[in-house]
């Protein structure tokens, strides 16, 4: 026990001093919430009522998947996992201690948007307390996961920003945080479907806001959970100590496994 919090709060403080994750946790998300709420409350009103889940989900995709997969391919590069390998650290504690890192430092960004929110721009607070923090936490296990899986099969830092992409822009387009995914294009609703913030707007809608949720929550709810175990576990038998080599990156495709319970999700929503 004592390792594993020597572990997290030299992770916890390497966070802090990275100025990149720093920027990507911290400043980015903020900067955004800003200049988004003023002018999407400024086109669309009706924004207020999911801007702070919408602004939430955002800091979470900015802090995970723009962030948690380049510092993973970095320490493999610096040989920094080797160094773990030969004084005992298990592949699970790498990975579980940075996204318990992220967590701490998105409670706090969370916290941030919450409590301003409804001073600047009049959005309304969440009616469950608990339900908002089981959803926020659902979607940042959700998210992190992918961002581990992306990290740990990537042999480059180019590698997780194109990756990361791939479910980023097509979350903040499709995944109901700009617009409501009821409103979207028949074509395009499938696609936002296969995204985990769909389902994370509808968790937080039905658990923290109490509003009737198509479907149910539960179904969101389970996806969110399987998407989240299998993503993680996927990450942790694909983690290497060194660069991915030939034989290793036979395994890789693998990864989009991960992707099973949103298309089942997808399939049957």
């Amino acid at each position: 026990m004592n390792a594993f919090l020597n572990h997290f709060s030299f992770e916890f403080r390497t966070g802090i001093r990275n100025k990149g994750l720093l920027f990507m946790t911290y400043l980015f998300p903020l900067l955004v919430y800003f200049l988004l709420g003023a002018l999407m409350t400024a086109v669309n009103p009706y924004f207020r009522d999911t801007m702070i889940p919408a602004i939430v989900i955002f800091a979470v995709l900015s802090s995970t998947l723009l962030a948690l997969p380049a510092t993973l391919v970095a320490a493999r590069k610096e040989g920094i996992y080797r160094s773990y390998r030969i004084n005992g650290v298990p592949a699970t504690s790498i990975l579980v201690i940075p996204s318990i890192s992220v967590l701490v430092h998105l409670m706090i960004v969370a916290a941030i948007i919450t409590a301003s929110a409804p001073f600047i721009f009049k959005a309304p607070l969440p009616v469950n307390w608990l339900g908002f923090l089981a959803a926020f936490i659902m979607i940042t296990a959700a998210c992190t996961a992918l961002s581990l899986l992306i990290g740990v099969f990537s042999t480059s830092s180019q590698m997780t920003v194109l990756w990361a992409q791939v479910i980023f822009l097509p979350s903040m387009i499709l995944g109901g945080l700009m617009v409501p995914s009821s409103i979207l294009p028949k074509a395009l609703s499938p696609v936002g479907l296969l995204l985990p913030t769909t389902y994370a707007m509808r968790v937080f809608s039905g658990l923290a806001y109490n509003q009737p949720v198509e479907g149910g929550v539960l179904f969101p709810i389970i996806v969110l959970l399987a998407g989240t175990l299998l993503a993680f576990g996927l990450a942790l038998y694909l983690f290497t100590w060194d660069a991915p080599d030939s034989r290793q990156m036979k395994r890789m495709p693998l990864a989009l496994l991960a992707l099973v319970p949103y298309i089942i999700g997808a399939i049957f929503l």
